[in-house]
């Protein structure tokens, strides 16, 4: 005998969100035995909309949505009417897996079973938005450099949403020296050139905008299954194209307002627009290139999202501002 109350309810997992009690009809049953026993006992929960033909054992036989009950001959006798499920699930099922499985087989439920095949729970389409809202705020907070809470804000104490922000705040605070170590390292051009200063913030901001742009893009495609580590190449040479035709627009822009509007040397301006065609094309290749590097690595890709991507994308973009710059200025 079956005890549903003994499988483990693992976070993350389909044991922690499946409904424990499925509609249980014997194959033996006639149609019309079925309906008078679902109206006798009633639907445990209103968004189930499937019954399980178990044999005497629990070991699932096969499913009836309870449209396709109603529609057999009274006389039908289940084990005949039943169809085998489009899909099963195990307690030890990742929660997201699942959801994407039950997408995959186009239904709005799920049985569970366990080792033996018996059936111990099942997952509904409830079940699946609720994993969904879970991952979409976890990913969310990963997003913003927050690690993830299960509490409501208002519920939450000072210290600990503290504790969750202080942490990627510190790392994102010492990666960033990075980026201020290339300023002084490039000190003296800086110097022969002051102009080239304030043209650092624009320069920053496009290449961690462009790579949030991506990032935000090849992280949606991943958490729905759309691609996957074998299409990096695809990815790659589809955001090239995409970094090309964004930097050469945004490059004559900026060219023409330095020019016409600024009155800037030429010269000066060529830089800057050069190393903005540089800028977004790198910037596009590592919003691509680190979320689908950490899921292949098991992590979650949204950890490598806008705050990261901005500061790696920032030191390369000064990286290269002032190597053209002194090839150009000779300075």
């Amino acid at each position: 005998m079956k005890n549903i109350n003994m499988i483990p309810a693992i976070p993350g997992t389909v044991g922690a969100i499946m409904s424990r009690q499925p509609l249980e009809l014997s194959p033996r049953m006639r149609a019309r035995e079925a309906l008078a026993r679902l109206r006798q006992v009633g639907v445990p929960q209103d968004f189930m909309s499937s019954c399980y033909v178990v044999d005497e054992e629990g070991r699932l036989l096969g499913a009836l949505t309870l449209y396709e009950l109603v529609a057999v001959p009274d006389c039908a006798r289940l084990d005949q009417a039943m169809s085998a499920p489009r899909a099963v699930l195990t307690p030890e099922y990742d929660q997201e897996e699942a959801v994407r499985l039950m997408e995959a087989a186009d239904c709005v439920e799920l049985p569970v079973v366990d080792d033996e095949g018996k059936l111990v729970g099942t997952v509904t389409a409830e079940d699946a938005m609720e994993v969904l809202r879970d991952e979409a705020t976890e990913d969310m907070e990963r997003m913003a450099a927050i690690l993830p809470s299960e509490r409501p804000y208002l519920k939450t104490s000072v210290w600990e949403i503290y504790k969750k922000r202080v942490l990627w705040l510190l790392l994102l605070m010492v990666s960033a020296a990075f980026t201020g170590a290339i300023i002084t390292h490039y000190e003296t051009a800086l110097a022969a050139q002051v102009v080239l200063t304030a043209f650092i913030p624009m320069l920053m901001d496009t290449g961690g905008n462009c790579g949030s742009q991506s990032s935000v893009t090849i992280i949606r495609g991943l958490s729905l299954g759309e691609i996957g580590y074998g299409d990096w190449w695809k990815v790659a040479w589809k955001e090239i194209q995409v970094g090309v035709l964004c930097g050469i627009t945004l490059a004559a822009v900026n060219l023409l307002r330095l020019t016409v509007l600024d009155h800037l040397d030429l010269i000066v301006a060529i830089v800057v627009s050069l190393t903005l065609v540089v800028t977004v094309i790198v910037s596009k290749l590592l919003g691509c290139f680190l979320p689908i590097l950490a899921s292949r690595a098991h992590l979650d890709p949204a950890v490598m999202a806008s705050p990261l991507i901005t500061t790696i994308a920032d030191g390369i973009s000064l990286m290269v501002y002032f190597r053209i710059a002194v090839l150009l200025l000779r300075i």
